[in-house]
């Protein structure tokens, strides 16, 4: 039920005249009047100058608030232009500077670390020019997935093609995504056919002692046997793990036990707990877990590389020893050199070392008089020096503290926008650490077990290359907060990364005090939920904007509804 229109009563002229007050022709401007108030309102304008005067002030300034909130930013004065403009040329030599201090951080990174592991693979049987084709194209695993190009590339591609029509979904056109996914399926289709593979799995998967398998194979379950021929490569994942056969290619394997009794004419790659060779491995070895054995009986024709518990070597070794771990054990043949960093090294009377021994550890070794070397032992003892350490993490903290900053540096000046909306996510801490734990730890055991199996190899990768790219990003976002905290807010890209730079810095030097990892933890979790936050808002379809409606200059007072329509005459 409508209630009469709020009026004020006027004396000036001696006679009382009623008149409309300023929220009742607010409300009539913003159409929330109902319909016989509307009309009483209208009618009492069109006789009353006073109140017309009054609504027509009001629809101006109505006018004139929403032009200023829907009109762009406006321009700088040409004095803060030109002031911009001088501090951006000045900030050439800042960037001299950043680059210069990185390229001293990658040089003394590279010697210190990676040329050094280098040399100590290519002693070991993994040569290569560079390092980026040792790690990818001689790895434990690249030659098998070459016999996988038909099914796996097929379903990469066409996950590729749909990954890209969901992020250019809402900047490209039907006829465009339409022409990615034919692209997608002319390359795929295109793949000429693979090798012939096998696939067995169950309680028991193995291979019969009369089979000649022609091809690559895949063995899954509690107990794996090879007693036949495989002429191609082994890939076995179970518990108990037994070749007894012939193996022409690589065995790769992840299981408790790996017993090899017959022939494996490549490489041996395995993780796991134990691996006992007493037949032959024509090629190298490389294990990651407790215990390498090579029985008196066996032989192994490449290198040993371990990162373990224990090796014992009793049979004959061709080339080189690289371990990492606690023992080694030698009262065999080894044909190279000896490599250790770890506890202890136990040489015995029937050893036989034909190249240069190196070991890092507490005690040196006893050398027995039966055993023959090639030159003495190259011991090198463990010494701890506090001061040397300190000067160390204060040398590494500052190359750390400069490739964040340059790493930051790229996010802000390659996607400004998005990383200003990841700072403003940082502001809500609490969510954004749930969400940062929640995607740390799911999007890294999701890409993991989609890289597991086989089929989603492709998703896999790419998501936790995302994921590592995110986890990194994380402290130049936290730092950007942190500096906004200290100088004050800005929306300019250059001050902005002034104030990440800041908190990077700040956010380094509490990594160095006791139990830093707890802070630097916190801080990846905060800043990968910010991320996450900010990802999440810019794909949630936008709400509308609800422009108020302004009546244009010269319109009539036409009576108004709640529904916006005009009244019927």
């Amino acid at each position: 039920m409508s209630s009469p229109p709020n009026y004020q009563s006027s004396s000036q002229m001696g006679e009382a005249q009623e008149h409309l007050d300023e929220m009742t022709c607010m409300l009539y401007l913003e159409r929330q009047l109902e319909r016989t108030r509307a009309l009483e309102v209208s009618a009492h304008t069109q006789g009353c100058d006073s109140c017309r005067i009054l609504l027509r002030a009001m629809e101006r300034e109505s006018r004139l608030l929403t032009r200023a909130m829907l009109e762009e930013e406006e321009p700088l004065p040409a004095r803060i232009a030109a002031f911009q403009e001088r501090v951006h040329r000045s900030m050439q030599w800042v960037w001299m500077v950043v680059f210069g201090l990185s390229a001293t951080a990658v040089y003394a990174m590279y010697t210190t670390y990676i040329e050094p592991w280098e040399t100590r693979l290519e002693t070991a049987g993994f040569g290569g020019t560079n390092l980026v084709s040792l790690l990818i194209f001689q790895s434990a695993f690249w030659k098998g997935w070459q016999s996988m190009i038909s099914l796996v590339e097929v379903l990469a591609l066409l996950t590729a093609a749909g990954i890209a029509m969901a992020f250019l979904r809402r900047r490209n056109r039907r006829g465009s995504a339409l022409a990615l996914v034919l692209t997608g399926f002319c390359a795929a289709f295109a793949v000429p056919p693979a090798a012939a593979t096998e696939v067995r799995k169950g309680q028991i998967a193995e291979v019969h002692k009369d089979e000649n398998i022609k091809g690559n194979v895949y063995l899954s379950g509690e107990h794996i046997e090879v007693e036949g021929t495989v002429d191609g490569d082994v890939f076995a994942v179970g518990k108990d793990i037994e070749i007894d056969g012939h193996v022409t290619g690589d065995l790769i394997s992840a299981g408790r036990t790996v017993w090899i009794r017959g022939q494996v004419d490549g490489n041996v790659r395995s993780v796991g707990n134990t691996v006992t060779v007493i037949g032959k491995v024509g090629k190298n070895m490389s294990f990651f877990g407790d215990t390498t054995r090579i029985d008196e009986k066996g032989s192994v024709d490449g290198s040993v590389m371990m990162f373990g518990s224990d090796v014992n070597i009793e049979g004959r070794l061709g080339r080189d020893v690289l371990f990492m771990g606690d023992r080694v054990t030698v009262n065999g043949a080894v044909g190279g050199a000896i490599d250790e960093k770890g506890a202890a090294l136990e040489i015995g009377s029937r050893a036989q070392i034909d190249g240069p021994v190196r070991f890092e550890g507490e005690n040196e070794p006893a050398v027995p008089s039966g055993a023959k070397l090639a030159s003495p032992i190259q011991f090198t003892k463990h010494v701890h020096k506090k001061e040397d350490v300190g000067q160390t993490s204060a040398f590494w903290a500052g190359v750390l503290v400069v490739a964040f900053a340059v790493y930051g540096m790229m996010l802000f000046l390659v996607t400004p926008s998005f990383v200003k909306e990841s700072t403003h996510a940082a502001e809500n801490i609490g969510a954004s650490l749930g969400l940062g734990l929640l995607v740390f730890f799911g999007v890294l055991i999701g890409s993991v077990l989609a890289m597991i199996t086989l089929v989603g190899l492709f998703v896999g990768f790419s998501t936790l290359f995302v994921w590592i790219i995110a986890v990194y990003a994380a402290q130049p976002v936290v730092g950007a907060l942190l500096g906004q905290w200290i100088l004050g807010r800005t929306n300019e890209t250059w001050p902005l990364i002034g104030r990440m730079i800041l908190g990077v810095f700040l956010i380094r030097m509490a990594t160095l005090l006791p139990h830093g990892w707890v802070i630097k933890l916190a801080v990846v979790f905060w800043g990968l939920g910010a991320i996450s936050l900010a990802l999440y808002r810019r794909f949630q379809p936008p709400a509308p904007v609800q422009v108020p409606y302004v009546p244009p200059p010269t319109a009539p007072l036409t009576p108004l509804t709640p529904a916006g329509g005009a009244a019927a005459v």
